[in-house]
């Protein structure tokens, strides 16, 4: 991978999507990006900001090639980052025809392809013969919001090609993003999953009016069910304590950026599940994601109570206040 090509694509045009452009235009010359609406591209070209996320950030459009075209951009790129909801990757991607087996493709996708709970490298496996070596996770602590404030930043790229990796991390690294390297491709995007569902349930307590004492305990909880889970599901060496874990968990839950943090405050305050997601603007993977870690872990059967927690009060219309309350017995 060379650092000066031109043959970066992102698939995506949300606030991730923009935040992910801003790094590549540090190191890299050009970039191809992929905007489903070409409406919101003449509006692009015409005022060089994103006019729907982060408007704050400004583009030079001549180091931009954008492409409504999901066949072409493909072709015309080597490395792709798909930083789209997990739940429009199938709808983008079944119009694909160009051969993508041999690019390197970065997950920058926070949640599962819910029609078959499916990790995202699992899907691209599986229907496009991606080879998993061929594949990398873009992991936090990050958001958008401040990557846009150029304050600082830690990212993981998480590949089984380490030099891939480190070739990747190299096009993002810059003043404002600090980047290292991981192998561990299944417990990143998993973990990137499940912390999701842990900042609903850190809304939903906020909402109720909980403190930051039992916070303290939810998210302590959290970590430990984040791990038996990964653990079980993927079993590897790994310090759940590091940034990508951890770190990203802790942004996730207390955030003021949190989408995620957000839905389930909104839930807490007893809007409901239908009304948030109108009012919101943005995709909370959380939602899609409680349903699916809910369905995969009938086969592997892990004690996730403030998953299941989860999970009840957005699928099953349990009222937020009791299974909250439930909950609290089961913390420690």
């Amino acid at each position: 991978m060379n650092i000066k090509t031109n043959k970066v694509a992102v698939i995506g045009s949300g606030s991730w999507a923009t935040a992910v452009a801003k790094m590549l235009l540090e190191n890299v010359e050009h970039i191809n990006w992929f905007f489903r609406k070409p409406e919101t591209v003449e509006q692009f070209e015409k005022y060089k900001n994103n006019p729907r996320y982060l408007r704050s950030v400004e583009f030079d459009t001549d180091r931009i090639s954008f492409y409504n075209d999901i066949d072409k951009i493909t072709e015309e790129s080597d490395i792709l980052v798909l930083a789209i909801p997990s739940a429009y990757l199938p709808v983008i991607m079944k119009n694909l025809k160009t051969d993508i087996s041999k690019k390197y493709i970065l997950s920058g996708i926070k949640g599962i392809v819910s029609d078959e709970n499916l990790l995202v490298v699992e899907y691209l496996n599986r229907h496009f013969n991606v080879p998993f070596d061929m594949m990398g996770v873009i992991a936090g602590p990050c958001h958008a919001e401040e990557v846009a404030l150029e304050r600082l930043s830690y990212l993981t790229i998480a590949s089984l090609d380490e030099e891939k990796a480190e070739s990747f991390a190299a096009l993002i690294k810059c003043d404002y993003i600090y980047t290292s390297v991981s192998d561990d491709i299944w417990g990143t995007e998993y973990t990137s999953v499940i912390k999701n569902i842990f900042a609903i349930a850190s809304g939903i307590s906020h909402g109720l009016r909980y403190g930051d004492n039992f916070h303290a305990v939810l998210i302590s909880n959290a970590i430990q069910e984040m791990k038996r889970f990964v653990d079980t599901v993927h079993p590897i060496t790994r310090d759940i304590k590091s940034s990508t874990y951890l770190g990203d968990l802790l942004v996730t839950a207390y955030s003021q950026f949190s989408r995620n943090r957000m839905f389930g405050t909104m839930i807490g305050k007893g809007y409901s599940v239908q009304t948030v997601k109108i009012e919101m603007n943005m995709v909370a993977e959380g939602y899609f994601a409680a349903l699916s870690i809910h369905e995969i872990n009938k086969k592997y059967k892990v004690d996730m109570p403030i998953s299941e927690a989860v999970y009840k009060i957005l699928y099953e219309n349990v009222s937020p206040k009791w299974e909250m309350l439930r909950l609290t017995e089961k913390l420690s």
